[in-house]
């Protein structure tokens, strides 16, 4: 079924039925990582449950890796029989057998950010499908879902929910250090987490929305002319016009550019295939 045809899905804490050689593909490939000493953390749908209880019915295992280490990963992958391709250099890899998928994830589409060590070992230790396992820590999970904003798909509600089922109890300030010099998107996301839970707006320190409302209005008073056209980094798509015929800066293609390291093709076993396609929205 194409992905524009597919029904929504709808926040649940009801466990996904995962059919029984789904749980065996999942089972054996963190096994396979586990064994094999390739670094990773799981996210996606077993991540959103640790923070949040909410359970999303998922045929895809996302694992984030650091881009160095994508080369073992898909060698171990292709080992085991496994069709391996890298989907795109700058953040996708992607294993399947049958219709399930593993995605290898070193960062966001945009180039914006990528997974480095610290990201690994930051990961809390869970059981996933009996496999013991790291999942990725809140405050990466949040990271990894700032510029997940386009229309056919808005992470708005998974941040929102992060926040609401850690009861606030995040380490802030490494929040911030990942959100970086797009802490305005970050502040977009906090700002919809006190629009749907008002009572819960202490879940935020007062000191983070002071200094995060501090610098809007710094940037508002002062700053603003410099900057650059970012919409491209949100929506590609929907910001195409302001790119292809207003003459505004592509800063989505300038990150993409300079994002060094990126997933080598020659990473792939053999006779696996390989593609630099951009169909895929963020993880």
């Amino acid at each position: 079924m194409p992905e524009d045809q597919k029904p929504l899905p709808v926040s649940s804490s009801t466990p996904p039925q995962f059919p029984p050689e789904q749980r065996r593909l999942f089972r054996e490939v963190l096994d396979l990582l586990n064994r094999s000493g390739v670094p990773y953390v799981v996210s996606g749908a077993f991540a959103l449950h640790a923070h949040t209880g909410i359970w999303r019915d998922t045929k895809d295992l996302d694992v984030f890796i650091t881009p160095q280490n994508v080369d073992r990963a898909l060698h171990e992958l292709g080992s085991a029989g496994f069709e391996c391709e890298v989907r795109d250099p700058v953040w996708l890899a992607k294993a399947h057998r049958d219709d399930f998928y593993v995605d290898l994830i070193t960062g966001m589409s945009n180039g914006v950010i990528t997974v480095d060590d610290s990201w690994i070992e930051r990961g809390r230790v869970e059981v996933i499908m009996d496999i013991s396992s790291r999942v990725l820590a809140a405050e990466e999970l949040i990271a990894s879902k700032l510029f997940v904003t386009r229309r056919e798909r808005f992470d708005g509600a998974d941040i929102a929910h992060v926040i609401h089922g850690t009861r606030g109890n995040l380490e802030w300030d490494r929040l911030l250090s990942l959100a970086g010099d797009h802490w305005e998107v970050l502040l977009w996301s906090l700002l919809l987490f006190r629009y749907c839970y008002p009572m819960h707006s202490d879940y935020v320190p007062r000191a983070i929305w002071n200094d995060l409302l501090g610098r809007l209005q710094n940037e508002i008073s002062y700053g603003h002319r410099k900057q650059p056209f970012r919409g491209s980094l949100i929506d590609s798509k929907m910001f195409a016009i302001d790119v292809k015929e207003w003459g505004m800066q592509d800063l989505e293609r300038a990150f993409r550019e300079r994002r060094e390291p990126k997933i080598a093709t020659c990473a792939l076993p053999l006779n696996k295939s390989a593609t630099t396609k951009e169909e895929d929205s963020a993880a």
